[in-house]
């Protein structure tokens, strides 16, 4: 849900800011010209590749976001941050059947009560092919391309064992789960702004190799991003 609000924000956003971008001057506005250029302009240059850029990503996960730009159709980028982990409550809830001990005997169990996620972390690095869609506007391109993503969270459990009808008991277990996988990413990137900025939005498939193989999950987020 927050992701979705974020997205309807961004596009907000997008859309104003092109229909102010591509709004028709009026006769009064032409008789004067603005020192350096037009208030609008794009942000990469063909002429002056690499670019470097460094931002914000908001969504899954929150996290600070790098991007460098060898040339105008191919680029890398990394994300270092913080899962959402409200979003995986139900996953991680799951997971503590696969954590539980081999060794109970005879009428023992241990029943969940709660969990708690503590330093839920990922890094990620992908490398993206874009190109310009500027029939929908001017300064917009398209980006897909592959990544992998390393993950690391701390799982607190709190449990109660059960001795058959005898006795009970109150207890908690900690687990360090260590992950990766493949990422495929599909986004939009938007950079006719006055300012060296570039905004972003985009998707992601996560696939767990390791720990959970064969899991997928989508994530994504909006972002922006200083160009230098």
């Amino acid at each position: 849900m927050r992701f979705v609000k974020l997205s309807l924000l961004f596009f907000m956003v997008l859309g104003l800011n092109i229909s102010f971008a591509q709004a028709k001057k009026s006769a009064m506005s032409t008789k004067f010209k603005v020192p350096g250029g037009s208030k609008e302009s794009l942000v990469f240059n063909e002429n002056n590749y690499p670019y470097q850029a460094v931002g914000v990503k908001f969504g899954d996960p929150l996290a600070l976001s790098y991007k460098f730009y060898p040339s105008k159709n191919f680029t890398f980028a990394a994300d270092a941050g913080k899962v959402a982990g409200n979003l995986y409550n139900k996953y991680y809830r799951s997971a503590f059947q696969d954590y539980l001990p081999d060794t109970l005997s005879g009428e023992s169990t241990l029943t969940y009560l709660s969990h708690k996620a503590s330093k839920d972390w990922l890094i990620e690095t992908k490398f993206l092919y874009q190109w310009d869609v500027e029939r929908i506007s001017k300064g917009l391109q398209l980006y897909a391309g592959v990544g992998w993503q390393w993950r690391s969270t701390n799982l607190t459990y709190d449990y109660l064992y059960q001795n058959g009808l005898e006795s009970s008991h109150s207890g908690s277990f900690t687990e360090k789960r260590h992950t990766y996988g493949p990422v495929m990413v599909l986004g939009f990137e938007y950079s006719y702004f006055s300012l060296p900025i570039s905004a972003f939005i985009e998707m992601e498939l996560y696939t767990d190799l390791k720990v959970d193989p064969g899991y997928k999950r989508f994530q994504g987020g909006v972002g922006i991003r200083y160009v230098f």
